[in-house]
């Protein structure tokens, strides 16, 4: 079990989900395993909660936020990632669903950040062929630290539930933390406006993951269950394509496989990761 516990500072002080509120009973604790440690969460009134550490008794760092319990175990270096989107009063704004899914959530994340996939595994939403390219696009790495992909475009034909035709999507990708990424997906209804997608990933331990979705969408002309379905209908998708990946954990060297083009956002999301020491649910070196 050694090798399923994290060692990786960066992640240790770190925010993390480990639980939707909503699902959680008042009248029994909920049992439930962050980077290798197994925690129990209490709800301890309607506004507050506690996470224990189940091996050692000792009171685990927690808070709740956007709807979820997050927990920290060693010592947060900084707040919970601030969504201002969550201040717009015209926001549905809700859970996507928490899915368990047998992979390292580093994959997870750069799943999430592949448009190439999209008229393969989307096949009549996101994407349809023979419409395969992913034009070109940037990506920088921000002065708060976090890895954006701008000018992501790329033509879809039901691009959300208000969607009524065919439309060229703009696309941003901002990845927050290791295991925290945003979507950013221009709304058909108003344009100039985005839809946020945010994927709140808990690496259970290297090889495995809880997805939990946070969906902040434009209510005009959508029911929040619609957004719901819609989110887990995409997800449903992706999960045993993300099951089948090999290896689950994701490789860093840039030799372990081959990049192109249009990866230009799983590359720098890579580098990105190289860069800050962050090794669990990674393959740092090829063997």
């Amino acid at each position: 079990m050694g090798e399923f516990r994290c060692s990786d500072r960066t992640l240790l002080n770190d925010w993390h989900v480990i639980a939707e509120r909503s699902a959680l009973s008042s009248h029994s604790p909920f049992v439930t395993k962050l980077l290798g440690r197994d925690l129990q969460v209490t709800l301890d009134g309607r506004y507050s909660q506690k996470v224990v550490a189940l091996e050692t008794g000792e009171i685990i760092c927690s808070d709740m936020r956007y709807g979820f319990i997050w927990a920290c175990l060693a010592k947060p270096e900084r707040d919970i990632i601030y969504l201002p989107e969550t201040n717009e009063p015209d926001r549905h704004l809700l859970s996507g669903g928490s899915i368990a899914v047998k992979v390292s959530g580093l994959r997870a994340v750069e799943n999430f950040l592949d448009m190439g996939h999209f008229p393969f595994v989307h096949t009549g939403w996101l994407g349809d062929e023979p419409h395969t390219e992913v034009l070109p696009y940037n990506v920088t790495i921000t002065a708060e630290d976090e890895v954006l992909a701008t000018e992501c475009k790329f033509r879809q034909p039901l691009a959300s539930p208000t969607a009524s035709a065919e439309m060229l999507v703009d696309y941003v990708y901002r990845v927050f933390r290791p295991y925290t990424v945003a979507l950013y997906k221009s709304n058909p209804l108003h344009p100039e406006r985005k839809d946020v997608i945010v994927l709140f990933i808990q690496p259970i331990d290297q090889e495995n993951c809880i997805v939990h979705s946070y969906l902040c969408y434009v209510s005009e002309g959508i029911e929040a269950a619609a957004v719901r379905s819609f989110m887990q209908l995409i997800f449903a998708q992706d999960k045993p394509i993300l099951e089948n990946q090999r290896p689950r954990r994701l490789p860093l060297d840039p030799r372990a496989e081959t990049p192109i083009k249009a990866d230009a956002v799983s590359v720098h999301y890579r580098r990105w990761l190289r860069d800050r020491a962050v090794t669990y649910g990674a393959i740092a070196h090829s063997v």
